[in-house]
């Protein structure tokens, strides 16, 4: 059950409101900055949002360089907090 807001019940000035009786509380206002419209789908709260273009394909390459033959130089990096090795084969 939703609050309903009796019409013309502003209490005292613009940015509260009367709640009806059965969601009746010490003081039965509610601040109107709290209520916003309920929308189904993120398509009907932004109509004119263009929809992300799906991503292209992976395509796997099936022609593998093989083993490694010989590690030349190795490095450790941070990469997105995390440290990682990195090799110069």
């Amino acid at each position: 059950m939703e609050p309903d807001f009796k019409e013309g019940d502003q209490v005292g000035n613009a940015v509260e409101d009367k709640l009806e009786e059965e969601f009746s509380m010490k003081h039965p206002v509610f601040p109107v900055s709290l209520v916003k419209p309920y929308f189904q789908t993120k398509e009907a709260k932004f109509p004119s949002r263009k929809k992300n273009p799906t991503p292209p394909e992976i395509v796997e390459v099936e022609d593998s360089p093989g083993p490694v033959k010989k590690i030349i130089k190795a490095r450790k990096i941070r990469l997105n907090g995390k440290d990682e090795r990195q090799y110069l084969v």
